[in-house]
This record gives C-alpha cells, structure tokens and sequence, in this order.
C-alpha cells in the first residue's frame, strides 16, 4: 500500500515535491493541478490502479498519490500533517513564492511523512 508522490502547489505553480519512485509524476499532476478550482476543498480522485488525494486552502494545494488499495483517512492524516508543516515553515510566502522555491527545504519533510504514513500501522 504505497504513496508514491507528494506536492504542494499554489495553482499550478510547483513549491515542493517529493517522489518515491521514478514515474511521470509531474506530468500527471500537473494536469490535475490546473482543473483544480482555487476554492478550499479536499477530495480523491481515481485514475487506473492510482489515488489522488488533495486538500485545497488559502490557494494552497496539498496532494499525494497513492495505489488503489492505500487507506483514503491515512491520506488525509499525511496531507494535514503536511500543511500543518508548511504552514508552520513557511506562512503566507506560499501565496507569492516562485516554482520550486521551498523544494530544497521542505522535500526531505515530504520524505520522511511519506515514509511515516506509508509504514505507519495504528
């Protein structure tokens, strides 16, 4: 039951991401970045055997991907406790930030919260 991507987006407008694996991740999300309306929402999205899961505040999107048999509240734990992290590092630089801008930063807090959640057994 793996989660194989995590990125934070204002728009389509990368901030950080981290991959598992090699995949066309980017490519894929980025797809889904742009149909995603700027309204807070959270959802999960299916396509083949993968999971998107997002939440969506303040113009900030936070998402993974995961396979189908990954559980959706074990999700949304990771993607809460992601935003709570972003937001504690970063505040309100999100809304203006270039691509990639918290990359360098926040990419190994993606690492090991993926790595948390994906062997987490509670």
């Amino acid at each position: 039951m793996p989660m194989y991507y995590s990125v934070i987006a204002r728009g389509t407008i990368v901030l950080a991401s981290y991959a598992t694996c090699p995949g066309n991740f980017t490519e894929v999300t980025e797809q889904i970045l742009s149909k995603i309306a700027p309204e807070d929402d959270k959802l999960s999205l299916s396509h083949n055997s993968y999971l998107f899961h997002y939440i969506c505040e303040n113009r900030i999107i936070y998402m993974c991907i995961t396979d189908d048999e990954f559980e959706r509240s074990r999700a949304f734990l990771f993607l809460n406790e992601v935003k709570r992290r972003f937001r504690s590092s970063f505040g309100d630089r999100a809304q203006t930030a270039i691509a990639y801008a918290m990359n360098s930063e926040f990419a190994p807090v993606l690492h090991s919260q993926i790595k948390y959640f994906s062997e987490a057994k509670d």
